[in-house]
């Protein structure tokens, strides 16, 4: 079974982000050792989905932890029972399985009920009542399974298994006296019980030892509705046995059934099952369909889900439960930050302006060239990060690589980046939360929170009507989750400046990190479009610099 590797780039991800991470599992899928599965930390933007669109490559699926879940366990695959199986065949499931207890489900395969080992035990110590087979619902299938039987009579109106369970070793005389309608007789082969019980309108006769009963025996059956099977066990197991062919239904727990799903987290799952004391419970999907069983035993594992991070290596940006995890590599174009390692990995990180690059790079490198499409969603990302080569994070490598992924995806680039550029910037129907979290980065400079958000637009003006509501949302923000400054970065691409929209207690640091102040809550910065480059660094220098004073 090929291992599982998770490709993901950072939350609140961009086009670089998600088009490194779909191209970079391709490469890996390539060498046939791995299941390389792309994922994404949250929404895809309108940009990113114009390029997936453009190019008819699927999205990846979204991915909220890599911590453990029952999902990645390798729990017992043991189906599930219905509630009319007896007894015994319950016994021999769990027999063959080595399990103490069978996930019981109705005919949409849903959970109802659970029966154990302790059940059936407690219930066959406790069934000499002579009418519990009545009382059970027991069907002629399972009591002619049960006791290996051969059916004689099978009328088409049998009559009710809801008397009494009697074993006829009397004569005749005798046990007339406690015989009633539809009582369920065991006996052997002696004609003139057999015909006592008949004449009694009995339910059913169980005849033991392979024992015969005459024609004429049998047509008087046939005649009262009386069903007659013969059972090749002696009287005395026949009547242990019987017990044993009571649906599980009978039984089975169906109340405050204590059960997992899929999704469930490990840790969580360990908590619950300290507070009770069953040997297995059932694992089930999100349509509470039965997929097996977890024990304790199950959750000792040293497993860890396998990630490979791209286009980010800072724990603020990457997926929930990444300590739980097991990082095999990190491609990268953004500073060194705070990711930790049990052993060394593989870690490329260039200054270049695009993932992208580095992960085309990496194809050329092995001798790879990328399919059509893979060559044109690459092409896509370079393109994005490095604002067709506006921004200062562009390098001569971005413009080479792009010019030659261009030629593999037959793509006009000045062409399709203005169309991509258009569709991803357009503010039109986009509420401030939406704009605020499209392109989001969290960073910690020595301890200060700073948050910055990146929208690129051709048309700034066309946030003016929502500039309050905005603001007061950023306010918001900044204050439930501790932010000193946060920054929104409006930038217009073709005129290659930002408008900086800042709140926070440390705002004003952020206006002299660019030696200008603030005019309400903004300031202009011409020149400024790359957060990681131009933003970042003199943030960085002020808030440095203010602490050192202190």
């Amino acid at each position: 079974m090929k291992e599982t590797i998770y490709i993901t780039g950072h939350k609140n991800p961009d086009s670089d982000s998600i088009c490194s991470a779909i191209a970079y599992a391709e490469y890996k899928n390539g060498s046939g050792d791995v299941n390389a599965v792309p994922v994404r930390l949250g929404d895809i933007n309108r940009e990113t989905n114009f390029i997936l669109n453009y190019f008819g490559v699927e999205a990846p699926s979204l991915m909220e932890t890599v911590r453990l879940s029952v999902e990645d366990l390798n729990f017992d695959k043991i189906p599930p029972v219905s509630p009319e199986i007896s007894l015994r065949m319950a016994l021999n499931i769990m027999s063959m399985n080595n399990v103490n207890s069978l996930p019981v489900v109705d005919e949409n395969e849903q959970l109802i009920g659970i029966v154990t080992l302790a059940d059936i035990i407690q219930n066959y110590i406790d069934v000499w009542d002579n009418a519990v087979l009545g009382k059970s619902g027991a069907t002629i299938d399972n009591i002619i399974d049960t006791l290996s039987a051969e059916s004689l009579v099978l009328p088409d109106k049998a009559r009710p298994f809801k008397g009494k369970l009697l074993v006829l070793a009397m004569e005749p005389s005798t046990f007339k006296k406690y015989i009633d309608d539809n009582d369920i007789a065991i006996c052997g082969d002696r004609k003139d019980i057999q015909e006592v019980a008949l004449n009694s309108d009995i339910s059913l006769m169980i005849v033991t030892g392979s024992g015969k009963i005459e024609d004429e025996l049998l047509e008087l059956a046939k005649a009262r509705d009386i069903t007659v099977i013969s059972t090749p066990h002696d009287t005395f197991t026949a009547s242990r046995l019987i017990t044993q062919s009571m649906p599980i239904s009978y039984v089975m727990t169906t109340e405050n059934l204590v059960y997992f799903t899929l999704d469930d987290l490990v840790d969580d799952v360990k908590v619950h099952m300290s507070q009770t004391r069953y040997r297995s419970y059932p694992v089930v999907d999100h349509e509470r369909k039965v997929v097996g069983s977890i024990s304790r035993y199950h959750l000792i594992s040293s497993m860890k889900k396998k990630v490979i991070l791209v286009d980010h290596n800072e724990r603020s940006q990457s997926i929930d439960g990444l300590e739980e995890a097991e990082i095999l590599e990190i491609i990268d174009h953004h500073r060194v930050a705070d990711v930790f390692t049990g052993s060394p990995i593989y870690f490329r990180n260039e200054p270049v302006g695009s993932t992208c690059t580095i992960v085309a790079s990496i194809l050329f490198e092995n001798g790879r060239r990328p399919s059509k499409k893979i060559a044109g969603i690459l092409a896509a990302g370079i393109i994005s990060d490095t604002l067709l080569f506006r921004s200062p994070t562009s390098t001569n490598t971005d413009n080479i690589i792009l010019d030659r992924l261009a030629k593999i995806a037959d793509l006009d680039v000045e062409e399709f980046a203005m169309e991509m550029f258009r569709a991803g910037t357009t503010l039109t129907g986009k509420t401030p939360k939406e704009l605020l979290n499209q392109d989001f980065k969290s960073f910690v400079i020595n301890e200060d929170k700073v948050g910055i958000s990146q929208v690129y637009t051709m048309d700034p003006a066309s946030l003016e009507e929502m500039r309050d509501q905005l603001i007061r949302t950023m306010e918001e923000r900044s204050k439930e989750y501790g932010y000193s400054i946060f920054i929104l970065m409006l930038t217009d691409i073709f005129n290659q400046a930002s408008e900086m929209i800042v709140v926070g207690p440390n705002k004003e640091s952020a206006a002299k990190a660019f030696n200008t102040t603030l005019e309400g809550n903004s300031f202009y910065a011409p020149g400024v479009l790359s957060r990681k480059k131009q933003v970042i660094p003199p943030i960085t220098n002020v808030i440095s610099n203010v602490e050192s004073m202190i």
